[in-house]
């Protein structure tokens, strides 16, 4: 029970179970109102960043991940999900990342 609460207090939120995200797949979570994409990348890691491209308003959980890469479905807009850096036009602004953990068989995001 202290621990779940070490959690909460820390920023901490359980967002999906692992069997609920396959390797090489992404989710969208609003998470206390932040819209967040939870990547789950080929080699195992799991990325979380803002999920709505900087460029113009639209849902990268829409458009294609491929390695580490998210694009854009809109206007093809392309970041890297590990450090939220823009790869190409038209997005100029960075997209924000978040930290995400694993425990036992659940997601963790903490904002």
């Amino acid at each position: 029970m202290q621990e779940h609460e070490d959690d909460i207090a820390a920023g901490w939120t359980r967002v999906a179970a692992l069997s609920e995200l396959p390797s090489g797949t992404m989710t969208y979570i609003d998470l206390a109102g932040e819209p967040i994409a939870i990547y789950h990348l080929d080699d195992g890691t799991f990325c979380a960043t803002d999920a709505i491209c900087s460029h113009q308003y639209a849902l990268l959980t829409d458009g294609i991940l491929e390695g580490d890469m998210v694009e854009c479905p809109l206007h093809a807009a392309q970041f890297n999900v590990r450090s939220g850096k823009v790869l190409c036009e038209p997005a100029e602004r960075d997209l924000r990342t978040y930290e995400v953990r694993t425990e036992g068989s659940d997601i963790f995001v903490r904002i």
